[in-house]
C-alpha cells in the first residue's frame, strides 16, 4: 500500500488511532483528523519512532458546520489525491426513552451528517480517477438501551450500502466495519478488570474483549487491494460476542 493516501477522522485515540498507525506502518500517507492536538502530536512521535510514515495532523471539530469541506480541501491541498476514507470519530451517546432533542441531533450530526458529507465531497473525486474506497466503523444496534449514537451509526450503515450499489461502477468501494467490545477508554468507564473477566468468559467465544489493533487489522484488509471484490459488506469484530449488556 505504498503510496497511497488516507483520511482518518476521530485519529487521536482508540480505534481510529490503532488504525492510523496500521497504515502508516504499511506504507500510506494519512492525514489524521482530531480535536486534540497533543494526542495527534504522541501518535505522529509514535508511528514515526516505528518506521511508519508521519501522518500529517489536522485539527478539527466535525460537529462544526462546514468541517467535511474543509477536511476534504486540507487533504486534497496536503496529499494531492485522497485513495482512502475511513469514517471513524463518534461518541457513545445513552438516552432515557424520552431523550433531549439536542442529544439526538449531536449524535446525528457527528455520526451520519458528517461521514455522508465528507464522502460526499471526495466522490466526484474518486468517481472521475475510477478508484477509492470507504470505510465506515459503526456500531452494534442490538443494545438493550437507546443510544443514540447506535441509532445514527445504523443510518449510516444503510446508507452505505445504499451508496456502495450505485458508486461500484465507478471502482468505488463502500464498507462498514462493526467492533464489538474493545478494549478503549470508552469500554473501560462500563467494566471493571473483575467485571470485564467475568462478561467475557460468559459471553464472548474467545473469552475477551478486542484490542484497538484487531479493529485496525481488518480496517487495512478491507481499504486494501487485497479487498478489491468486497463493497456493501458489514464486518464485524467482535470474538464471537452475541449478548450486549447495557
Amino acid at each position: 500500500m505504498k503510496g497511497q493516501t488516507a483520511i482518518v477522522t476521530g485519529a487521536s485515540q482508540g480505534i481510529g488511532r490503532a488504525i492510523t498507525r496500521a497504515l502508516a506502518l504499511e506504507g500510506v500517507q494519512v492525514m489524521a483528523v482530531a480535536r486534540n492536538r497533543e494526542l495527534l502530536d504522541g501518535l505522529k512521535a509514535d508511528i514515526s519512532a516505528a518506521g511508519g510514515v508521519p501522518p500529517i495532523t489536522l485539527i478539527a471539530e466535525l460537529t462544526h458546520a462546514g468541517s467535511s469541506a474543509l477536511i476534504a480541501e486540507r487533504a486534497l491541498a496536503e496529499l494531492g489525491q485522497v485513495n482512502i476514507l475511513v469514517n471513524n470519530a463518534g461518541r457513545s451517546q445513552p438516552l432515557d426513552v424520552v431523550g433531549l432533542d439536542d442529544k439526538w441531533q449531536e449524535s446525528f450530526i457527528l455520526e451520519f451528517e458528517r461521514p455522508r458529507q465528507l464522502t460526499q465531497v471526495l466522490l466526484p473525486h474518486f468517481m472521475e480517477r475510477k478508484q477509492g474506497v470507504v470505510l465506515n466503523v459503526i456500531s452494534t444496534f442490538e443494545l438493550k438501551s437507546i443510544n443514540a449514537s447506535a441509532v445514527a451509526k445504523t443510518a449510516l450503515t444503510a446508507w452505505s450500502k445504499q451508496l456502495s450499489a450505485q458508486v461500484g461502477r465507478y471502482n468505488v468501494r463502500v464498507n462498514c466495519l462493526q467492533p464489538g467490545l474493545i478494549d478503549t477508554e470508552n469500554t473501560r468507564r462500563m467494566f471493571t478488570p473483575q467485571q470485564r473477566k467475568d462478561f467475557a468468559e460468559a459471553n464472548i467465544a474467545l473469552g475477551d474483549f478486542g484490542e484497538p489493533e484487531d479493529m485496525a487489522d481488518t480496517a487495512v484488509f478491507l481499504v486494501s487491494p487485497r479487498a478489491r471484490y468486497v463493497t456493501g459488506a458489514v464486518w464485524n469484530v467482535d470474538g464471537g460476542l452475541r449478548y450486549y449488556p447495557f
